[in-house]
């Protein structure tokens, strides 16, 4: 069997590997440093085809597979967690799932301007805790005649504060009075839509992450995405996608924590000799190096699994857990080499450590992926309320 990369994979893989090279890795220490959204390079990589990677071209999209995506996202990731993550969420949370269940008008309204970047798109998910009817709850969406009115809180929306577009999960009682969660595409110019204050993020800062307050916020019916009742449906294929991505950031975390231990090792000396010599050190690589590899392919098996299956959630669960905890245990090995070299405020090791930390929150932390993981082995839903997931 033979594992590799296809021409057009490889080549993607390369532009966008030239591209952080060039124009990432020189400002990613100021986008970490100033909390910084990284908008004029989220512009150059629209001008690449990153902002709609697996949209067909007949709607301004790239048209490449999910292969390619995530081996992309893990070339930018190598220089900047925050652009490569910006991207994950506006192609694997918004634009895809435009392009999935989006009515005829939908896609004709944003699609294109989604997959070109002329618009950017955030993922409205998370809420303050379960219960929207508790004080400081999340969102909830009353209908009002052929419109829908909601009212609430979402925290923690990643390119929140430049999005001209927000998925909104919303729960509602439909007829028959049972709860559930339905999606609605929410333009960020809309009555009543306020973002709030800033979050001061540990790890992946300048992901533009705001709280987003919706105050008698009233929407036509055409702002449904799919029918009342689906958010969960939607919500979950979403997250499949973005847990692969977000491995595939993982994996260029862990890879730039990888490379600064390797440099490292060859040139500083321990007892007059490189610290490459030594056998922890030599055990530390070779560690990081398996681990890396070993979720890499579990990554590239996921991103495959996307393409050909309805729904991946076992596969993608998997990569996402064993692609964030590589990253953490990469970076830690890094910082722990470097010592007092890597221990101040403002190095790379130091941004990486706290990088990857931030891949095993976003999305679902590793105790999420565990729990859907066994629940997918044992044949139960796997299915999470939206707080959790």
């Amino acid at each position: 069997m033979r594992i590799e990369l296809t021409p057009e994979q490889e080549a993607l893989r390369q532009a966008a590997a030239d591209f952080a090279e060039r124009s990432v890795r020189p400002h990613a220490g100021a986008i970490d440093a100033d909390d910084r959204f990284p908008a004029a390079l989220v512009d150059e990589a629209a001008g690449l085809g990153l902002l709609g990677a697996t949209i067909p071209p007949a709607d301004g999209g790239a048209g490449h597979d999910s292969v390619g995506y995530a081996v992309a996202i893990e070339a930018v990731a190598t220089a900047s967690a925050t652009l490569a993550m910006a991207l994950a969420v506006h192609n694997s949370l918004v634009t895809d799932v435009v392009a999935r269940f989006g009515s005829a008008g939908q896609r004709s309204r944003w699609l294109r301007r989604l997959a070109t970047g002329r618009s950017l798109g955030a993922f409205a998910l998370a809420e303050p805790n379960a219960d929207p009817r508790a004080a400081g709850g999340g969102v909830a969406a009353v209908p009002d005649g052929e419109r829908w009115v909601l009212q609430g809180r979402k925290v923690w929306v990643a390119n929140g504060a430049v999005a001209e577009l927000f998925l909104v999960f919303a729960t509602t009682e439909p007829e028959g009075g049972r709860r559930s969660a339905s999606a609605f595409l929410v333009p960020g110019d809309t009555r009543g839509l306020t973002r709030a204050e800033g979050r001061d993020a540990l790890g992946v800062r300048g992901l533009g992450c705001r709280d987003i307050v919706l105050q008698d916020v009233q929407l036509g019916a055409e702002a449904l995405l799919g029918t009342p009742g689906a958010g969960r449906e939607v919500g979950a294929w979403a997250l499949d996608g973005a847990r692969v991505a977000t491995g595939a950031v993982a994996l260029g975390v862990g890879q730039a924590a990888f490379e600064e231990a390797l440099a490292y090792a060859g040139r500083a000396r321990a007892d007059g000799r490189p610290l490459g010599r030594h056998q922890a050190v030599r055990f530390a690589l070779a560690d990081t190096a398996t681990d890396l590899d070993a979720a890499r392919l579990l990554v590239l098996k996921a991103a495959a699994a996307r393409d050909r299956q309805d729904r991946s959630t076992l596969e993608a669960s998997m990569a996402k857990l064993a692609a964030a905890e590589a990253a953490e245990r990469a970076a830690e090995r890094t910082m722990q080499l470097l010592a007092a070299a890597a221990y101040e405020r403002g190095s790379t090791a130091e941004r990486l450590l706290r990088d990857a930390r931030g891949t095993d929150i976003c999305h679902g932390t590793s105790a999420v992926q565990r729990r859907i993981i066994a629940a997918e082995l044992l044949g139960e839903a796997s299915g999470l309320p939206a707080a959790e997931a």
